[in-house]
């Protein structure tokens, strides 16, 4: 399916319900890549309501969405960059040396193609992704308030989840947590005025894919939640259950992808090697027995202690290319979980290795800047990681609201990060004393690259 001209937005689903239009704003930031960026969650919710007799519609604004528009080219296996352009500086972050961006589609080629829809959206669904890119969302919600004045508007994703107080701010409905919980789903079709259906099978793990046309790259979503309650992370505040799929289903997702021309699939599990046998081996074998020739990528990080040989070699088999470890930390006499020995992360390496994986595509993401954090662990852990041949990678910390760690972020920063999601940015550098600095970056830089 080619792309349609500007401004075209269709309408997808063949009920007769209400017409709902999902929206993935743009992010206003300091820097922003793409690293497969799908709004999983926002494709989730519009999968359902479709299932369920909706006709549905999608403005994903870090897409290329039409024919013809300015795009950077993608760099390996489909990543890469987004157009920006500088804006003014938020005054809570005026404090930054560093240029302020809007990424992804033009505002006015936006505001166009929405004004153009036909027929107008029944109500609205907008998601945020990370809580301090609130201004984007909070920017088309009051284009959307412009132009459908009477249109319900619902604000869901980690920004309406975690800082619902200051999301309350918006006008528009709160959606906590996920869609498909029995409260958040008779409150969307209430305020459909709808009676509330029964949820549809697969609910939360089927995305609505196909409304992106000529996709060069799809997310793969096993399961939602995870099983582990690490103290930076806030996944059990936004979904407190472990989930998986089924393979039938997992696969069809794949194969639908695959052709319309995907080549490159993205796990987006958090705990992708956690009970492999219910839907991760079955998939593999699959792509194997089909002779698919596709690349598989874990930007989120697997779980080093799961890496036996016998997995090793079923993820090389099954077309994994991309490897990202969470390692964290060498440290391991003073980690904070339970995830990771030693010799668990030295076997889970050599393993990786005996497998035939390339050096080039295995990184492994090492967290900096947690609340009073020793920094010359970091500079020991880039060290380490370096010695394996594999390129290290700085998980710069988040503080997150709902995390286990908020209250010792809140203690170390010198921002009032509660207060105001945008001193959440990582690029800020929240708990590091003294914060962001050019000349502390570029010696992280040179560390990293061995120099």
């Amino acid at each position: 399916m080619s792309r349609p001209i500007f401004p075209h937005i269709p309408w997808s689903g063949e009920g007769s319900g209400p017409r709902i239009l999902g929206i993935n704003p743009w992010i206003l930031d300091f820097a922003a890549f793409n690293l497969w960026s799908r709004p999983v969650g926002l494709l989730a919710c519009l999968d359902m309501l479709r299932n369920s007799g909706a006709r549905v519609s999608l403005m994903d604004c870090l897409d290329p969405t039409w024919e013809g528009v300015p795009w950077p080219k993608p760099g390996k296996y489909g990543t890469g960059h987004y157009p920006k352009e500088e804006i003014p500086t938020p005054a809570a972050l005026d404090f930054m040396d560093r240029k302020f961006s809007r990424y992804g589609l033009p505002r006015e080629k936006v505001r166009e193609a929405l004004a153009a829809m036909e027929p107008a959206p029944d109500a609205i669904l907008i998601t945020t992704i990370m809580t301090y890119w609130y201004p984007g969302t909070l920017d088309i919600l009051d284009m959307c308030k412009e132009l459908w004045p009477d249109t319900p508007i619902i604000l869901g994703g980690t920004y309406a989840t975690l800082c619902s107080d200051h999301a309350d701010e918006s006008g528009a409905m709160l959606l906590k947590g996920a869609m498909e919980t029995p409260s958040n789903w008779a409150a969307v079709w209430n305020i459909l005025g709808e009676p509330t259906p029964s949820l549809p099978m697969n609910a939360g793990l089927g995305l609505a894919l196909d409304l992106y046309n000529e996709p060069t790259y799809a997310p793969i979503l096993g399961s939602r939640g995870c099983p582990f309650t690490c103290d930076y992370c806030a996944s059990h505040a936004l979904y407190p259950d472990f989930t998986q799929g089924t393979p039938n289903t997992i696969i069809e997702a794949i194969q639908s992808e695959y052709d319309r021309g995907v080549r490159d699939f993205a796990f987006y599990d958090d705990a992708l090697l956690v009970n492999p046998k219910r839907w991760l081996w079955p998939v593999l074998g699959t792509i194997q027995a089909k002779g698919l020739d596709l690349r598989l990528h874990t930007p989120n990080a697997m779980h080093i202690r799961s890496l036996t040989a016998d997995t090793c070699q079923r993820l090389k088999q099954g077309g994994l290319h991309t490897v990202r470890l969470g390692l964290e930390t060498t440290d391991f006499n003073n980690r904070n979980d339970v995830k990771l020995t030693q010799i668990e992360w030295e076997d889970g390496a050599q393993n990786l290795l005996d497998a035939g994986f390339n050096l080039d595509d295995i990184g492994v993401y090492i967290l900096f800047g947690l609340p009073n954090q020793n920094l010359d662990n970091v500079e020991e852990a880039i060290g380490h990681v370096r010695s394996f041949g594999f390129r290290p990678h700085l998980a710069h910390y988040t503080p997150i609201p709902g995390s286990p760690m908020f209250q010792q972020a809140r203690d170390a920063s010198s921002h009032d990060i509660a207060a105001e999601p945008l001193l959440q940015n990582n690029s800020i550098w929240p708990c590091v004393p003294g914060g962001f600095s050019w000349a502390e970056a570029n010696r992280w830089k040179l560390l990293m690259q061995g120099k």
